[in-house]
């Protein structure tokens, strides 16, 4: 990409490096959604969701908002993680209340092999154009956030044909065909390390992957059919652009139990949900990567007071030293006053300084 102006903040990247700052940053998963009112009248403008993740100035518009009311350390891509399988010609549709769904799901070994890894040029260009647009924006005031969905959880959408609570059909594969769960997890892997190495070509100077639904499965079944796919993910991606390292964040949602294997995987950041405490977090594993999170979002409905108490908490627990990138544990939700994000980071950022003197 052309020359960009060096960050005027880079304590998002220097934290997620394990590196010196002056204050913990601060960003929140879907910091850009329906609890702002700006979103939701460009929302309204654009018609249905996924014409505003494909319209390169609208996703551009609605990644900057955020960061227009409050002083975030981070943007992050505005887009959704079902981006990819929507691209292999699944279908991808969202129904008001349920979700999204697909028109044609994954239902046996025959539609797994006609499967093929998109080109993140062509049939994804509109994400790739949005980073591109996104990050000329920025102008370097912070950094841009790229991600994508984790193979196993791209492919509990695929074969369940939407959101589950149970996962019966895609862990049915598992135990009856692991041969084509395998195969399916493959091309997955393939079609996110070169997704994900397009958007930092295109100015992404952090990535992430978000395997949401990685804790439904067993231990061996996770090591097996998640870990091993975003392992072959951070094996591929580019970590480093004109001598500046890009960090790369793995969140696996329940993921508690598997900390020292997620750590293990040469990633630079490990996302933490609200269920783990991470400070115990920080004394396993905060010697080899970076800590992402942890608030409950549940606490974002309540009052300032409320979030500025459990915000100090999770500082406190953390303790001295760079390390930890503050956030939620899991995205915010749509019913939050957007006062109580600005509680938030204003919090982070004043109760955090006595933490790096």
């Amino acid at each position: 990409m052309s020359a960009t102006p060096p960050l005027k903040n880079d304590r998002f990247i220097r934290a997620l490096l394990r590196q010196p700052v002056d204050r913990t940053p601060v960003w929140i998963m879907r910091q850009a959604g329906r609890y702002l009112p700006e979103y939701r009248a460009i929302r309204e403008q654009a018609g249905d969701f996924m014409t505003l993740c494909s319209t390169p100035d609208l996703a551009c518009e609605v990644t900057l908002q955020p960061l227009r009311r409050f002083d975030l350390d981070a943007a992050i891509l505005f887009s959704d993680i079902l981006t990819i399988p929507d691209a292999m010609g699944l279908g991808l549709y969202f129904e008001e209340g349920e979700g999204p769904k697909f028109k044609y799901p994954v239902q046996s070994a025959a539609d797994i092999a006609k499967l093929a890894a998109p080109d993140p040029h062509d049939e994804l260009s509109y994400v790739i154009d949005a980073v591109s647009l996104i990050r000329k924006e920025l102008n370097g005031d912070v950094p841009l956030i790229g991600f994508s969905g984790s193979p196993w959880t791209l492919a509990t959408y695929m074969v369940e044909g939407g959101s589950s609570k149970t996962f019966s059909k895609i862990k049915a594969l598992l135990f009856e065909d692991p041969k084509s769960a395998h195969q399916l997890l493959s091309v997955l892997a393939d079609s996110v390390a070169s997704y994900l190495n397009a958007q930092i070509a295109a100015g992404a100077q952090a990535v992430m992957i978000f395997d949401s639904w990685g804790g439904a499965l067993s231990t061996p079944h996770y090591k097996e059919f998640s870990l091993f796919y975003m392992q072959q993910i951070v094996d591929q991606l580019t970590r480093e652009v004109d001598g500046v390292k890009i960090p790369v964040t793995l969140f696996t949602k329940g993921g508690g139990l598997w900390l020292k294997d997620i750590a293990a995987t040469d990633c630079d950041a490990v996302g933490l949900d609200w269920s783990v405490d991470i400070g115990l977090a920080r004394e396993q594993i905060g010697d080899k990567v970076a800590l992402q999170g942890n608030m409950d979002p549940a606490v974002m409905g309540t009052t300032p007071e409320a979030i500025q108490t459990e915000a100090t908490r999770i500082l406190a627990s953390y303790g001295h030293g760079s390390g930890h990138v503050f956030n939620l544990g899991h995205g915010i939700t749509p019913n939050i006053n957007p006062e109580n994000v600005k509680a938030l980071v204003d919090c982070v950022h004043e109760e955090s300084a006595k933490y790096h003197l």
